[in-house]
């Protein structure tokens, strides 16, 4: 593949993902600063309930990630079959942990939201949003899966579709039921769970027509879900469990950092609501380079090419560091207009802009490491660097360090917020040497 083929590979994927990234949040957006305007305390109820949304949602992207990994290396090889295996075991790993999340937060919803604030107005709220949105993690998990195994075979545009689908039906029905608009009940922080809940169902439904109808790479069935090959997911969970395991430390870690705040001040929780909520956005140009390049890395192994592995590599990392500097300029740009949206104190929207001004900076070490990291390096097969990394970079250093400054030196959330996204940069480093002079091109698939 020369130059001008690589980039419109490399862009037609990249920019469909980056989109649907940017809906999906959007989303996640629009349902903050309407509950923003509806009541700080409702939208710090569902920023608590959320961060339990965002350790599910990093194990299945996980289990996504690896189907992703395995079948690209597969699909450079044209070989479907073992696609459809592989995707049938990432399914029913993603239905297990719903299905025990679920049970989790029915029996203990209380104590679930309480783990990230001791507001016990904030719980109230988070609870009952949480009582409905339970209701989407089955309906998350197939959609999550089921687009997965089509982006391993280079099939995204359903994906940001779906997005915009999602984003209409969402926003719509927040708009009638959290404020009570056009004669509906104004039911808050309820209102905003059935939205989701609706537009979550509505999205998988779709998705399984389109499979079924449509889709023409892997033309997976309901009976290829009803198989299990032994070896393959034997196969599969070597890989996808160090993964499982960085993801869900990741997430409980992002978790953490909201614990951490929303012990710290009573205004800090929502302030970070509203900066992380638009971050995540912005952040969307660095996930979207990191599935992009662990489709195309994972396909060219799979061609066997490994002088092409290594070539596509150094020239992904260049457009890396350009893409965070013009994220990361963006999001400053962006902070004063958008936090103008939120009917939030001053105090509050003053930290809130204090926590997006450190998080411009960060954007530029994260559109790097991310990508490089969890699409290069754990893209071509060496998932265990990743974590190691991560272990050592996140539970051995930030968290005990967030920790102490938070309540021993009592440090203001700015310069925690500092301590809690300072991994984003000095993981450049280690993503720099390994990709270029460790062995990180592993052949994952079978003969």
């Amino acid at each position: 593949m020369g130059k001008g083929s690589f980039y419109k590979n490399f862009f037609a994927i990249y920019v469909v993902l980056v989109l649907q990234n940017v809906v999906t949040l959007s989303v996640n957006l629009a349902d903050n600063i309407m509950l923003g305007a509806y009541s700080e305390t409702s939208l710090a109820g569902v920023a608590a309930v959320n961060q339990i949304q965002f350790v599910f949602q990093q194990l299945v992207m996980a289990l996504g990630d690896g189907l992703v990994i395995f079948c690209s290396q597969y699909w450079g090889k044209r070989q479907t079959e073992p696609m459809k295996k592989i995707a049938a075991t990432a399914m029913y790993a993603a239905l297990v942990i719903a299905i025990i999340l679920f049970a989790a937060v029915s029996i203990f919803p209380s104590r679930a939201v309480g783990i990230f604030t001791t507001d016990q107005s904030i719980i109230a709220e988070g609870v009952k949003y949480l009582n409905i949105i339970r209701f989407t993690y089955l309906f998350f998990a197939v959609t999550q899966l089921l687009l997965a195994a089509l982006r391993s075979t280079e099939t995204v545009r359903i994906a940001f579709q779906l997005s915009v689908l999602t984003f209409f039906v969402n926003c719509g029905i927040n708009y009638l039921l959290i404020f009570g608009n056009f004669g509906m009940p104004r039911m808050g922080v309820k209102g905003a769970a059935i939205g989701t809940l609706i537009a979550r169902i509505t999205e998988c439904g779709v998705l399984i027509t389109y499979i079924a109808k449509r889709e023409k790479c892997l033309k997976l069935k309901f009976k290829d879900y009803l198989q299990f090959d032994k070896i393959l997911s034997k196969d599969y969970f070597k890989v996808v469990t160090p993964m499982l395991v960085v993801q869900g430390l990741w997430g409980l870690n992002t978790a953490l950092q909201t614990a951490i705040l929303g012990h710290m001040t009573a205004a800090a929780i929502a302030a970070n609501s509203a900066a992380s909520t638009l971050f995540l956005m912005v952040k969307s140009t660095a996930v979207g380079a990191s599935s992009t390049a662990s489709v195309i890395i994972g396909k060219t192994i799979g061609t066997g090419d490994i002088a092409k592995v290594k070539e596509y590599s150094g020239r992904m990392q260049r457009m890396f560091v350009m893409i965070g500097v013009i994220s990361g300029t963006i999001l400053f740009f962006l902070r004063i207009p958008v936090l103008s949206l939120y009917d939030l104190q001053p105090a509050t929207k003053e930290m809130a802009n204090a926590f997006l001004i450190i998080l411009s900076v960060i954007c530029i070490g994260m559109s790097y490491q991310m990508p490089t990291n969890n699409g290069i390096i754990r893209g071509g097969g060496n998932a265990m660097f990743v974590v190691k990394m991560d272990l050592i970079s996140i539970w051995m250093i930030v968290l005990p360090l967030s920790f102490i400054m938070a309540f021993v030196v009592k440090a203001s959330p700015v310069v925690v917020v500092c301590c809690l996204n300072a991994d984003q940069i000095f993981k450049c480093v280690p993503a720099f040497l390994e990709s270029h002079y460790g062995n990180w091109i592993r052949k994952l698939t079978r003969d």
